[in-house]
């Protein structure tokens, strides 16, 4: 359960839905409550609820129970293991009544086809074999049917029923009292409805399509369980126990039991039991399971490390910094939910559909009665037609199309590190045709290294890096890092500095031991009424040509030299610039450097002069990306810093890099764990190749009832055939969305 703005938020287990109108149903009956919002999803049994803080979870729960489901609270202990369990009972339930059906029903439908296998009383003996069939083995259908109507309701197994109780009854009637019950009747069959008396039975239907839609349920069961193995992968990677060190000695402990500022011990292959960093050792870590990148990162004092990775080399002592629902693998696992618990906007159009289908069926199943009993086609031939009718429009399909392929798109995304927050995402990325990438720690490392310093005339050198080090370090700017490590790295510890203040996107200034110093952009020093020499003039624009980045430092007003910087270009990023322009997008480099600087890095990867903007401040960078917007392109926005995240949220699809800061990561649509940007493209494709999964499931699915019904009111389809069709229209959409387990990322 969360907290939100607008009240809290919640997920219900719903037990008893058997396809979208089950569904439906419960979310109109939640969002009937005032200030309820809620989306069900049939795939994932789940709802999701936004509820006022007045309102208690036992109202919601009594609501869905007025609709005639079942409705459970968030279990506090691992509730993916009990949703396996029912899955699992759920799946082998379905097994062994589809198999006593099969065992039992076969025989009927062979009787039934084939004359010369009819012995004198077969009829008798088929309906000894079908009643089970209908009565046990079919049991859910009648029993969820009968439960919807008493709340006044019609679903998929309201058809379901109403066709197998009509074929059965048909046949006991004619075998009692119609004349079929005779020695020595013979039943031709036909892939046609009958057009003949009361003499005909429909055994072979009632249970050919108990059969046939039991085992559709039963593949639908486990091809759903398939498609959430991603998912459950995931939550199963954290460490179950983790070695704590105090007072020099280790002691095992629940890793539930760990709390932030512990230090605790990773041997060689064990898991990172929880988020932190590492304090002692050095060793290799390798982190495939959650970003899918296959090299192993080295690690060391300092070095921040995630739960559920696996420690491949030495010794590690790690500090928890974040344990819980807070480690990286949680909010993972919490992204990855919130997609498949939504529902995308296509799927809402076939929500619509379902709601009103089954009435609608059945008022076409009456009339396809009542139109062949007033064309005198005969009692027989009229009832299986409206059997047929029944039959064949079950809408599993349509319930299914949308969830089956998020359960797998959204869960083959998370293990090649792509976390996508909604299903909304999807149709974003079919619209876009530019993607701004910001260049530092996007497009490059990141990184930044001091390159050089170059002291005024009479200005000594070591004096000029101790002072403009010891200012850059009270910054966060990663600049200004590359100098002050430079600086401690060469001078050791620096001076204290006083009087801090930072000129945002440009530089910093303070006062260290009594002088004042100014470090930043040449233009802060011009702003300033500082003035470069010639010297340093022309040391700016040697520096600038050969793509580094040029920090100009003042000391008393006066200009007392140059410090350089360099980021090295990521070496995967011209391949991603390629990738991207394969999928038709447009690339555009945005940075705060100077132009030569970004020329330089655009010209590496790939990117023409025309599309770079630089020298953007940060608080610019929103208006980069509203401007191209006005130019009427939907812009995807990839960044990965506190500054990039208004820009993320402002551009039509926002890429967060997860090596990046929490801010941006919350404010971006899609989430690339790996620093990688070539899982950007990865994260498009998959993006689209999940939602023409969806389209292609929902055209099937809607084109599956669209040429059946017409077939079976026309009378030109048994309804044991229609029952085949029916079940096997909710296996092939299944099976259609779990070819998404087979994408393959470039950046693999």
């Amino acid at each position: 359960m969360t907290t939100t703005e607008a009240g809290r938020r919640i997920e219900l287990a719903i037990g008893g839905m058997t396809c979208a109108a089950c569904a439906g149903r419960v979310e109109r009956k939640l969002n009937k409550l005032d200030g309820v919002t809620a989306t069900v999803n049939f795939a994932t049994e789940r709802a999701t609820v936004s509820y006022p803080d007045g309102l208690d979870v036992g109202t919601l729960v009594s609501t869905v129970e007025t609709a005639g489901y079942t409705a459970t609270p968030p279990q506090p202990a691992k509730p993916s293991t009990v949703d396996d369990e029912d899955t699992d009972e759920r799946a082998e339930d379905l097994k062994a009544r589809f198999v006593i059906a099969a065992l039992l029903g076969l025989p009927v439908i062979l009787l039934s086809m084939i004359p010369a296998l009819q012995f004198p009383f077969w009829q008798w003996v088929a309906l000894a074999l079908t009643s089970p069939v209908v009565l046990v083995c079919g049991w859910p259908f009648h029993r969820t049917a009968a439960v919807n109507l008493r709340h006044g309701a019609t679903t998929m197994d309201t058809l379901v029923s109403m066709g197998v109780a009509v074929a059965y009854l048909w046949s006991v009637y004619a075998l009692i009292w119609g004349g079929a019950g005779m020695p020595g009747m013979v039943h031709e069959f036909s892939l046609l409805p009958r057009e003949s008396s009361t003499a005909d039975i429909y055994l072979e239907v009632a249970a050919g399509v108990t059969m046939f839609l039991l085992l559709g349920r039963w593949l639908e069961a486990r091809s759903k369980r398939r498609s959430g193995a991603a998912l459950r992968a995931l939550l199963a990677l954290g460490a179950k126990d983790v070695a704590v060190l105090a007072d020099g000695r280790e002691r095992r402990i629940p890793v539930d039991a760990l709390t932030v500022g512990t230090l605790f011990v990773v041997r060689p292959g064990e898991k990172v039991a929880t988020d932190g960093v590492v304090e002692e050792g050095t060793s290799a870590l390798d982190r495939s399971m959650l970003t899918g990148e296959s090299v192993p990162e080295e690690v060391g004092p300092g070095t921040a490390v995630a739960g559920g990775t696996v420690n491949a080399g030495g010794r590690l002592v790690v500090r928890a910094s974040r344990v819980g629902a807070d480690t990286q693998l949680a909010q993972m696992a919490r992204l990855v939910e919130q997609a498949q618990a939504g529902k995308a906007q296509v799927q809402r159009l076939a929500d619509r559909v379902s709601a009103v289908f089954v009435p609608v069926v059945l008022v076409i199943a009456a009339a396809t009665l009542t139109f062949w009993l007033l064309w005198g086609a005969g009692a027989s031939f009229a009832l299986t037609a409206a059997v047929a009718v029944l039959v064949i429009a079950c809408p599993c399909a349509l319930g299914l199309a949308t969830p089956t392929a998020l359960l797998v798109g959204t869960g083959r995304g998370a293990q090649l590190g792509i976390l996508v927050k909604g299903p909304e995402v999807l149709e974003s990325t079919r619209r876009v045709d530019t993607i701004v990438l910001d260049k530092t720690g996007t497009v490059t490392t990141g990184v930044m290294t001091l390159a050089g310093v170059v002291p005024a005339g009479g200005v000594d050198r070591a004096e000029l890096l101790r002072l403009a080090g010891a200012v850059e370090a009270a910054s966060e700017h990663p600049i200004a890092r590359a100098i002050a490590d430079g600086a401690a790295k060469e001078l050791g510890d620096l001076p204290a500095v006083a009087e801090f203040g930072n000129n945002e996107g440009l530089g910093v200034q303070g006062t260290v031991a009594g002088r004042a110093v100014l470090v930043g952009r040449p233009r802060l020093l011009a702003e300033r009424g500082i003035e470069l020499t010639a010297e340093l003039a022309e040391a700016v624009r040697v520096a600038e040509a050969s793509g580094r980045t040029v920090v100009a430092a003042a000391v008393d007003g006066v200009a007392a030299g140059l410090l350089t910087v360099s980021d090295t270009v990521k070496p995967t990023s011209a391949e991603a610039v390629r990738r991207l322009r394969q999928l038709g997008l447009r690339p555009v480099l945005l940075t705060g450097d100077n132009a030569t600087v970004a020329a330089t890095v655009a010209e590496e990867v790939g990117i023409p002069a025309a599309d770079v903007i630089a020298e953007v401040m940060p608080a610019d960078k929103v208006a980069a990306v509203r401007r191209l917007q006005g130019e009427g392109r939907v812009v995807a926005m990839v960044g990965d810093g506190v500054n990039d995240a208004p820009a993320l949220a402002a551009a039509d699809l926002g890429l967060s890099l997860g090596t990046g800061t929490d801010v941006a990561i919350e404010a971006g649509d899609l989430t690339l764990v790996r620093g990688d940007l070539r899982v950007a493209a990865d994260a498009i494709r998959l993006s689209r190749r999940t939602l023409g999964t969806i389209k292609g499931n929902l055209f099937w699915a809607f084109a599956y009832n669209v040429a059946g019904l017409p077939l079976a009111a026309a009378g030109v389809l048994n309804p044991m055939l229609a029952g085949a069709a029916m079940a096997f229209s909710s296996v092939f959409v299944v099976t259609n969305s779990l070819r998404l387990r087979r994408f393959r990322g470039w950046a693999e």
